[in-house]
């Protein structure tokens, strides 16, 4: 063997590693990467809200904030804290044809106003959320960051390996190459990290005391607001349709067992 395929095979050989060392078991027993640590993805999602707060205008209803704040409020009862061990914090953005929503690492929530037009109850507000609270507690942030971050630099390390004499040939290798790994593992990855937030979110509101047969109606609701395809920016991320309906009903017994206990010792979310 030749020392440059020697070095080749050391080299993949290290990337190899890393990637299984940084391996990590999902809340429904899935693996997926993680590259970075609890306190450093609490940072990332503290700036980018920081950022987001600067740039976007809050309501000024207090019965919006109240409503929103109240959700969110019954859904961390059932949620862990966030890394620092403080409380979530709550934001509800005034922008009516945003329908969306977010949570980010470090115990950020966002909520657009134009999600409350979709929304018609608390329970189907808090299916978006709880859904949103699952990507957190199940770190699909840090999933899709590593998994970029090690494909990126993959990619890199392929176009030194095969050799790519100029900038342009490096370039052309890392198209070819980018496009492969975000079909192949960038789009499926993101397709069970969405079906794992529904599951989870599910447990979550029915934990809680939201009615999950709700979640089915949310969904409907945001189907008809795309008009069938495209329409609301949640949906540009969040694929929707009977699929993903059809996953919730397959988990919605389990679900509606959970609703019952918690109504039965008292959690009874009355939120207006």
């Amino acid at each position: 063997m030749s020392k440059g395929m020697k070095l080749k095979a050391a080299l993949t050989a290290a990337v190899i590693a890393v990637v299984v060392a940084a391996c990590a078991t999902s809340p429904t027993g899935r693996r997926q990467l993680q590259l970075f640590a609890a306190d450093d993805m609490a940072q990332m999602g503290d700036a980018a809200y920081q950022e987001i707060k600067k740039e976007t205008p809050t309501t000024a209803s207090a019965a919006q904030t109240g409503y929103v704040d109240c959700v969110v409020r019954h859904l961390t009862e059932v949620v862990p804290k966030p890394i620092d061990g403080g409380e979530w914090r709550v934001t509800v953005f005034d922008e009516p044809d945003n329908i969306n929503a977010f949570a980010l690492p470090g115990g950020n929530v966002g909520v657009y106003t134009g999600l409350l037009k979709v929304t018609k109850n608390q329970s189907q507000l808090a299916a978006v959320i709880g859904h949103e609270l699952a990507h957190v507690q199940a770190n699909h942030g840090n999933a899709r960051l590593s998994t970029q971050y090690a494909t990126q630099a993959g990619v890199a390390l392929l176009g030194v390996l095969a050799g790519a004499s100029t900038n342009g040939d490096k370039q052309q290798i890392m198209s070819l190459l980018g496009v492969g790994a975000t079909v192949g593992v960038i789009l499926p990855f993101s397709r069970s990290q969405e079906s794992e937030a529904d599951i989870i979110g599910l447990r979550y509101m029915a934990e809680a005391g939201f009615d999950p047969r709700e979640s089915v109606g949310l969904w409907r609701n945001m189907m008809a607001a795309s008009g069938g395809s495209g329409g609301p920016q949640f949906l540009s991320t969040h694929p929707a349709g009977e699929t993903r309906i059809e996953t919730l009903e397959k988990h919605m017994s389990e679900a509606m067992g959970l609703y019952e206990r918690a109504q039965a010792q008292g959690r009874r979310p009355n939120c207006r």
